[in-house]
């Protein structure tokens, strides 16, 4: 008698009653209640998920399912969005009435949203170079006289951000006041936090972790709402935000040294109004973790405006856009969509992860449809499996309806994150084109209006071009059939949140 029989003759009958009962009403109960208030391809996603494994998938979905904040943090974010005065520098009357038609709609979505109001004045300089932008923000540092606000998704000690940590270490001794977050459980994992955590603690600097995931501390929301801000403030006359995190461009992990594995980041540094507004971000975000508004007296984040020395104002026009769980719902996703939907000549994409909800595909096929060229811009190899094979699953569809993909080769790990639309709009920062990015994560991204600024992007663009290679329909088909059934496979969790 083989082994299988031999167990469920030792299983009690009233046992496998049990089993069985509880395996249906878990099905049952999924039925009727995950598709409440969820898009249908999410609610299919997480039903398949359980009925393949009901008790495990459920207890899955307790844990992961619901895309929300505690009400106890979203009641902070919120009295924290009444403290800071988002109509400081900058109200944006005037800027919206001089705007096109299609970018003041734009605006208008944005702030219904929670966006920043519009402002002009602004010099943005674009850093495309890994070192460069490090070595930016450390010089950055060193000049800081009275704060610095450091806000950052990934942040460690090692031998490439020596020049940064160690500026921050300085600051401090020099008596800048220094705030410094870091995300709880996207750096905890990478060589060099707790090194970084060591010379912070050493060094007397107030810091806090985003988001911790410490049940036995009373810490705890839903493990995968990450803040993924990557903001720095210098006595509020200069900002750095973009897609890069503070860490080797490696990541410091073995498996990435050993294929070769370096990240390609994109960074901004920003004078003007959008300075105040993203010091706005990070206000909200210390106070979240750790009850204190710092506010000044007549109620504006801490040095809003510039210093009497500061470089003279451009000419850029600006919206800052945070967005996140408890900042309505996908409001990224809404204006990407909207941006697509409005394009007249071209639109270029930029993302390491490009995974479309169905609204953002039709969008971009639709403008194909129009006249519109569309280009994506994506790296050849990831560092996230599972995603990236749901990247790929769209890649076929993609180029069958007329967008154009260019895959930069490995290596190299492209991790900027932009849209550039026509000539005179484009969008930088933070987020992604997922589901993570839409729904689960704190991001921030700045809406930029001018063609001086798009022309330059347009050069990054160049750059990238240079280093990549089409991917071509016959091509992608030809690829092995084990490839394509992984590829199938994760596309089936794209959507779940």
């Amino acid at each position: 008698m083989d082994l299988p029989h031999l167990l469920w003759i030792a299983v009690p009958p009233w046992a496998a009653v049990v089993f069985f009962a509880v395996d249906l009403v878990i099905r049952l109960l999924a039925l009727g209640t995950i598709p409440h208030n969820r898009r249908p391809s999410a609610a299919w996603g997480w039903l398949l998920v359980i009925f393949f494994f009901p008790i495990l998938g459920g207890l899955v979905f307790l844990v992961l399912g619901r895309a929300d904040l505690p009400q106890a943090r979203k009641d902070k974010q919120r009295e924290a969005a009444g403290l800071v005065d988002a109509h400081g520098p900058g109200t944006g009357d005037r800027e919206v009435q001089e705007m096109p038609d299609r970018l003041a709609e734009t605006v208008r979505l944005n702030q219904h949203h929670g966006a920043f109001p519009v402002a002009g004045g602004h010099r943005i300089e674009i850093l495309d170079d890994y070192d460069t932008a490090l070595a930016a923000m450390a010089e950055g540092i060193r000049g800081a006289r009275r704060y610095v606000h450091f806000q950052f998704y990934i942040a460690v000690a090692d031998a490439s951000t020596e020049p940064v940590i160690a500026a921050l270490e300085a600051a401090r001794a020099r008596g800048v006041t220094v705030r410094v977050l870091v995300d709880h459980l996207g750096a905890a994992g990478y060589p060099g936090y707790k090194e970084l955590v060591r010379r912070l603690e050493a060094a007397g600097i107030d810091w806090r972790r985003m988001l911790p995931v410490r049940p036995w501390r009373g810490q705890y929301q839903r493990p995968d709402l990450r803040n993924h801000r990557k903001i720095l403030v210098l006595d509020g006359t200069v900002a750095f935000t973009g897609s890069q995190n503070v860490i080797d461009r490696s990541y410091n992990k073995k498996k990435n040294q050993r294929q070769g594995l370096q990240w390609i980041g994109l960074m901004t540094r920003i004078q003007g109004p959008a300075v105040g507004h993203l010091d706005a971000v990070f206000a909200t975000d210390w106070y979240c973790e750790t009850d204190d508004m710092i506010l000044d007296t007549d109620q504006r984040v801490p040095g809003t405006g510039p210093a009497p020395d500061a470089d003279p104002p451009g000419e850029l026009v600006c919206q800052v856009l945070p967005s996140g769980p408890g900042l309505g719902q996908e409001s990224n996703l809404q204006l990407f969509n909207h941006l697509f939907a409005t394009a007249r000549r071209r639109i270029t994409v930029c993302s390491p992860y490009f995974v479309p909800e169905d609204s953002m595909y039709n969008s971009l096929r639709t403008a194909v449809a129009r006249g519109v060229e569309v280009e994506l811009y994506m790296g050849e190899t990831s560092n996230h499996v599972l995603t990236h094979h749901a990247q790929r699953s769209f890649y076929e569809q993609l180029i069958r309806d007329g967008i154009r993909i260019h895959l930069y080769q490995a290596p190299w790990v492209l991790h900027a994150k932009f849209v550039l639309i026509d000539d005179d709009t484009a969008v930088v920062g933070s987020s992604n084109m997922d589901i993570r990015s839409f729904v689960l994560d704190h991001e921030v991204n700045l809406l930029v209006a001018g063609e001086q600024f798009v022309d330059r992007m347009d050069e990054v663009v160049a750059g990238y071009r240079e280093h990549s290679h089409e991917l071509r329909l016959a091509d992608w088909l030809a690829r092995p059939w084990y490839q394509k059934y992984a590829d199938n496979t994760a596309r089936l969790t794209s959507a779940l949140q």
